[in-house]
């Protein structure tokens, strides 16, 4: 049995402790701050509940895996999980909309050809045809075993673009970006590109950088669905705390380490401000940018320079108390495109100030746990944009400007909240920052192949002997399900007691 000491109590910190807890060793988790979540955070007033990271479910099979391998109870038993539907409702800046059924490529295809014309939903699907691809040459590499030490096959995006014809061809080939494939196997259809762009923008991509392979978004969504815990993502998060308490995982709240130790070339422990504690491994579930920029350990022979990372947006939210009931055949997530897609990239890629009518994402769950009583409504909008660092959302009154200009843009679409709204709730990139210790409050992308391998984190295991990276910017990247299948492979590269 090994001293395990794991380094922050959010998703990934709770999933690994479980399932470390479940093989045998004896775990302690060292939280910086009060609570347990990490992003998965909750803000309650009057009645109201509001999911304060991420809203929605991909992939509900990694903790469904982590319910079976810890405990008896499946992950149905622990919290209760449905399936959005439809998956999302779509308003785009000349006025067209489309609602996208769950897990239905083929039904997405037909809205889609009722929605732009005959033919788009076959277009559509021959570029999702090719994130399926991606999907069968990285799913394995990328989502369910350790980072290799050889790279390099990584490093080349197994996105199948068509050869290139005419005098392109003369030239050195540049490998597509998922700009490239919106121009040329979209025909730059306005409606069709920004679908394609959404699930790339909502993790910080932007599209004019980021590897045609990052169709791969898409696919997963439309092909696997998009689910929701009723009561909230907090219930997750409580689901799995409690599966730690079961497993005798000890907590140490409000205890921010201050160094791992090492001693004789491996991790020994860590420095709290309550002292040391030691332990044969170490794991930390911090973004491990921050961990780093920190100085909570050296990495042997790499320059902190070289760890700094560039221009990763940030989230923007706006929490929404309304009076009024639900109305009926409201989608549970809508999204209302960008009104200028360009300047929205500038502003991701450039880091100049915020896009003023950007994509955001409105989540409005049907759930009465998230609201005093039915004459009332919870909802969120959600926006990406430059991180704290990059744009100042400290300034007075900055934040509450952009947020007024977000729900003009949504109630310009038809949404029709601003008259109903009883109160709100402003959450920038420094709020996230704040709370939860990322660097500048960026985004955790998910690990993509192509562009020389930059899209990739961190391996699960350090240079360090006995110390362990797991969360968003650590293999495979950021979302719920990444951070999950993270614990994952780090508790089988640890291994039973």
């Amino acid at each position: 049995m090994a001293r395990i000491v794991i380094i922050g109590a959010g998703m990934s910190g709770l999933a690994a402790a479980s399932r470390l807890a479940t093989l045998g060793h004896r775990v302690t988790v060292c939280e910086a701050s009060g609570t347990y979540g990490g992003m998965v955070g909750r803000y309650e007033r009057d009645g109201f509940a509001f999911d304060t990271g991420p809203g929605l479910l991909t992939l509900p099979a990694v903790y469904r895996d982590l319910a079976l391998k810890t405990g008896r109870e499946p992950l149905e038993e622990l919290v209760d999980l449905a399936p959005v539907d439809p998956e999302s409702r779509h308003l785009f800046p000349d006025g067209t909309a489309v609602t996208l059924p769950n897990a239905s490529r083929g039904g997405v295809s037909q809205a889609l050809d009722a929605a732009f014309g005959a033919g788009s939903g076959a277009r559509w699907s021959e570029v999702t045809n090719h994130g399926r691809t991606v999907w069968e040459a990285t799913r394995r590499p990328l989502l369910e075993e350790p980072l290799p030490a050889d790279r390099a096959f990584l490093g080349t995006d197994p996105y199948p673009a068509p050869p290139p014809t005419g005098l392109a061809r003369l030239r050195r080939p540049r490998p597509w970006t998922l700009r490239d494939v919106a121009a040329r196997e979209l025909g730059g259809h306005p409606g069709l590109t920004a679908l394609l762009f959404e699930p790339a923008v909502r993790y910080g991509f932007p599209p004019g950088e980021a590897p045609a392979g990052a169709t791969v978004l898409p696919y997963m969504e439309q092909s696997f669905g998009v689910w929701y815990v009723r009561g909230g993502l907090r219930s997750l998060a409580d689901a799995v705390f409690r599966r730690c308490e079961l497993r005798r995982v000890g907590f140490r709240f409000d205890t921010p380490v201050t160094r791992v130790v090492v001693e004789e070339g491996r991790a020994a422990g860590v420095e709290t401000a309550d002292g040391r504690i030691d332990a044969d491994l170490v794991v930390s579930a911090m973004d491990t940018n921050a961990f780093f920029r920190h100085g909570l350990a050296e990495w042997p022979g790499l320059p902190v320079d070289d760890w700094e990372p560039h221009e990763v947006p940030g989230r923007f939210s706006v929490l929404l108390a309304l009076r009024g009931a639900r109305p009926e055949g409201t989608a549970h997530r809508t999204v209302v495109h960008a009104a200028d897609p360009a300047a929205e990239a500038n502003a991701l890629t450039l880091s100049v100030p915020p896009c003023e009518r950007p994509t955001v994402q409105v989540l409005r769950p049907d759930d009465p746990a998230l609201r005093p009583d039915d004459a009332h409504e919870s909802v969120v909008l959600t926006a990406t944009v430059p991180a704290q660092g990059e744009f100042d959302w400290t300034a007075p009154g900055v934040a509450d400007r952009y947020a007024d200009r977000l729900l003009a843009h949504v109630d310009a679409a038809g949404l029709g909240l601003r008259e109903r709204v009883l109160w709100q709730v402003v959450r920038t990139p420094e709020d996230t920052r704040r709370e939860t210790g990322t660097l500048a409050g960026a985004v955790a992308r998910p690990v993509l192949a192509g562009s020389s391998g930059m899209w990739l984190k961190a391996a699960n295991e350090s240079p360090v002997p006995g110390l362990y990276l797991v969360g968003g910017n650590a293999h495979p990247g950021g979302g719920l399900a990444r951070v999950g299948m993270s614990a994952c492979i780090t508790a089988g590269l640890i291994g039973p007691a």
